[in-house]
């Protein structure tokens, strides 16, 4: 593993292009909002994941130094194995961890940021930065079709947040 992929804290200004995946969705929710759907443990479950996949969490502590935990299972029953560790939490700001499979020690393990900048409309930007281990890592995952499992995780979580608000709305 990178230098990089074992350090806490990232400096992503000095991370090579060739290997990064860059995703953003502009949700309609204030950040703290999204920032929460991405933080609280009830709400991940919910909306993370590509279209038609459900989540099976076996353990989940979302804070700097935890963990989360998880089966990924695909529509046709296929599992795949995921764990997040972590790395850095700013509320409302940024989510920084290291995402792979459910094994030490996992060699294609990517770096993970997630960024939250509100408009002055109200709305949130989301960002979701991977850094994957090698240009030939990320060429496979593109190949296979992970950043638009991204985009459509972020189709989940917008259409999250929106439900959210809207029921928030109703209240007031």
């Amino acid at each position: 593993m990178s230098d990089h992929a074992k350090s806490n804290v990232s400096d992503w200004a000095s991370w090579p292009l060739e290997r990064e995946i860059v995703i953003a969705r502009v949700v309609d929710a204030d950040r703290e909002t999204a920032f929460l759907a991405w933080t609280d443990p009830s709400q991940i479950v919910k909306w993370f994941g590509p279209d038609g996949f459900g989540i099976e969490t076996h353990e989940i502590d979302i804070r700097s130094g935890g963990r989360w935990r998880f089966d990924m299972v695909a529509p046709d029953g296929t599992r795949f194995s995921n764990c997040m560790e972590f790395l850095r939490i700013e509320a409302p700001k940024l989510i920084e961890a290291n995402h792979g499979t459910d094994a030490d020690d996992d060699p294609d393990r990517f770096r993970m940021l997630i960024t939250f900048d509100e408009q002055d409309n109200g709305k949130t930007v989301v960002t979701l930065r991977q850094m994957h281990p090698t240009p030939e890592r990320r060429a496979v995952v593109i190949g296979f079709g992970a950043a638009q499992y991204g985009a459509q995780t972020l189709d989940k979580l917008a259409n999250h947040v929106a439900e959210k608000s809207s029921v928030s709305a109703t209240r007031n």
